[in-house]
């Protein structure tokens, strides 16, 4: 889907979902479509989306590493001996386990200041599943919810650079981000942002995603509530700083943790591993959807240039307009939930139109799509919406291209060359 339902893409970090963290902190898995909750192309659209919560997606925000901080002092009392510890090296000797008592006492030891601790749970390293650690934790200043994930990922990795890069403004509002390469070439990316990406709750969440050089996934998030969802705002802001949020995530213990994880191939939603998605080398989602666009339209803004997710904004004289275009191959299980009274061409292609409002909550916004799927599964998504960005309010009546447009874009045989 264009975007997702309940997030943004950063949402979209990920489509995955990321932060398989056990059954606490509720968390939303947007869907990449507007009409389902599919497999596929998740990183793009719902990268950190789905938040420390008890599903299950590409990049395990849901979706460690024995990284020291740099320049930090070891001798720091706050932190344990555990996380003082040298650095563990990927190809070492299989690590010990790590319960997930341990992984509690180590992030309470990591935390900045003493506090008091609640509604405590965790996983260790020994049931198969991503480990995990969450507690609510009063500094004096409100209780606050914090949690922290841990996995391991493929170096060098599409999903790894799609973790550790900021999300972009014209799909997500949030107040700060930065993303950046530590000296032993580990990727850092700090945000600051908001559970509702549309505000309408003042749920602040404030993430910090390390992938080290050798793969290891430390996810750490905090918020300013109690609970990540269904809980009242109980201080301003979140109780760890930036900086102090980087020195919890880059602690040396969490790297012995995913070290300790028996190496397994991630399941997808249907049980079986994940093949790698299909990509076509020269091709890109953007370039295709901008040649297909009709004429009198002018391209004012892009990105997500990628094989299977890209979006435009256009103009046509009478103000912004977000496209975006989705491309899965494979989709052929989830047919019958998505398509179940779509129009069936003679070619067995399968196509279904909405106009809706849109899903972020500006004033005003609606949201017109064309969803096809080829025999094979092959699955196209054009969406189309009547402002230049979806949390922003319309800047138009209607979208600048009619659902028979976004219709015969999503029907080209062009797609193809990307599946």
């Amino acid at each position: 889907m264009p975007a997702d339902q309940h997030h943004d893409p950063f949402e979209t970090r990920l489509a995955a979902a990321l932060r398989d963290t056990g059954d606490g902190f509720h968390a939303d898995v947007a869907a990449l479509t507007a009409g389902g909750e599919v497999r596929g192309r998740r990183a793009q659209l719902l990268r950190r989306t789905a938040v420390l919560g008890g599903a299950a997606g590409i990049a395990l925000v849901g979706l460690g590493g024995a990284l020291l901080v740099p320049g930090g002092d070891s001798s720091d009392p706050r932190r344990s001996t555990a996380a003082a510890g040298p650095a563990a090296s990927a190809s070492a000797a299989p690590a010990a386990s790590f319960s997930g008592d341990d992984l509690l006492r180590s992030l309470k030891e990591l935390l900045p200041a003493p506090g008091e601790f609640a509604q405590e749970s965790a996983r260790g390293t020994g049931s198969g599943l991503p480990p995990y650690a969450r507690l609510v934790y009063d500094d004096g200043g409100g209780a606050a919810a914090v949690g922290i994930g841990l996995r391991r990922v493929e170096p060098g990795s599409r999903e790894v650079r799609e973790l550790t890069r900021c999300p972009d403004r014209t799909l997500v509002d949030y107040d700060d981000c930065t993303s950046s390469r530590l000296p032993d070439g580990s990727l850092l990316m700090l945000f600051q942002g908001y559970e509702y990406p549309d505000r309408r709750e003042d749920t602040k969440w404030w993430n910090a995603e390390l992938v080290t050089a050798e793969g290891q996934h430390v996810s750490l998030s905090e918020w300013n509530a109690p609970a990540q969802k269904g809980a009242e705002v109980s201080r301003a802001e979140p109780p760890l700083s930036m900086e102090e949020l980087k020195e919890v995530v880059t602690a040396g213990v969490w790297r012995r943790v995913v070290d300790a994880v028996p190496d397994r191939p991630g399941p997808s939603a249907t049980g079986t591993p994940q093949a790698p998605p299909r990509t076509a080398p020269g091709e890109s989602a953007g370039a295709t959807l901008a040649e297909l666009l009709p004429d009198g339209l002018t391209v004012v803004g892009r990105g997500g240039q990628e094989s299977e997710y890209a979006y435009l904004v256009v103009d046509d004289g009478k103000g912004r307009s977000l496209v975006q275009i989705n491309v899965q191959p494979d989709m052929s299980d989830v047919a019958d939930q998505l398509y179940g009274d779509a129009e069936t061409l003679p070619d067995g292609t399968l196509v279904t139109t909405r106009k809706g409002p849109g899903e972020k909550g500006a004033a005003g916004v609606v949201m017109w799509t064309a969803d096809t799927m080829r025999p094979d599964g092959f699955r196209v998504v054009v969406t189309a919406f009547n402002t230049g960005a979806q949390h922003q309010d319309a800047t138009r009546d209607a979208p600048a291209l009619t659902v028979g447009q976004l219709r015969e874009i999503a029907l080209s045989p062009r797609w193809q060359a990307l599946g």
